[in-house]
């Protein structure tokens, strides 16, 4: 009963989030089961251009770190920003979602090839976060019962708890750099005297998540129209 109602839980998640949520999961898994190693998922540029080891450009994003506190902490305010903004200002709009994962991934992955950091998925989450904080300029927060603020503090409160930690910030300020460069090209520019939008998505990738429109002149078949079909008379 748990593990359906579990399941039932994680398909309302929308697809783009429910889909890399589970690859973060499945990934971390396999390596936490020894199935696969983090030596073969790590950016490396060389490896990538040298040796054909394309899936690099995806499996940096999808590695947390081994199971503990840093992973559920990356993965809920992965799932928690990635789905707000997927249900928010993206909802009804997967192919655009879609198309600012991919935007926003390559630019982290020029900039990953000049800052010696090998997995790239906190940067990943910071440019969620910052997006989604931009968007969400009036909504307040409390950061775990210390602090009150509003959102577009968010990135600056984590990289301020990065480090207290002692962690790098430096994929933090990639995260930021790279959501600021979407939001400005998207929501900024756009409304801009003379400004017009720049990151459109492709037309092949709307075909990709969204229904084709209806054919006016399309005739259905008998079983397929309203009433169903008499199948005892041959449709008669």
């Amino acid at each position: 009963m748990a593990l359906r109602m579990l399941m039932q839980e994680f398909l309302q998640v929308p697809v783009v989030t429910r889909t890399y949520t589970a690859a973060c999961v499945l990934t971390t898994a396999a390596v936490h089961l020894d199935i696969i190693s983090p030596f073969q998922l790590y950016f490396n540029p060389t490896l990538i251009i040298k040796h054909y080891q394309v899936w690099r450009l995806i499996t940096t994003f999808l590695f947390f770190g081994t199971l503990g506190f840093a992973f559920f902490f990356n993965m809920l305010f992965t799932v928690r920003y990635c789905r707000m903004l997927e249900e928010g200002s993206f909802r009804g709009r997967t192919a655009d979602f879609f198309y600012m994962f991919l935007l926003g991934g390559s630019l982290i992955i020029v900039i990953g090839m000049f800052v010696n950091q090998l997995f790239l998925g906190h940067a990943f989450t910071t440019m969620l976060v910052y997006i989604w904080s931009r968007r969400n300029p009036y909504f307040r927060l409390n950061f775990f019962g210390l602090i009150n603020f509003q959102a577009p503090y968010l990135p600056w409160v984590l990289l301020g708890f990065s480090l207290i930690l002692g962690n790098s910030v430096i994929v933090d300020i990639v995260g930021v750099i790279v959501g600021h460069i979407y939001y400005f090209l998207e929501d900024v520019f756009p409304n801009q005297r003379g400004g017009f939008r720049l990151l459109a998505t492709p037309k092949f990738i709307k075909y990709l998540f969204e229904s084709p429109p209806a054919d006016p002149n399309y005739n259905p078949l008998p079983e397929d129209r309203p009433g169903g079909f008499d199948w005892g008379n041959n449709g008669n």
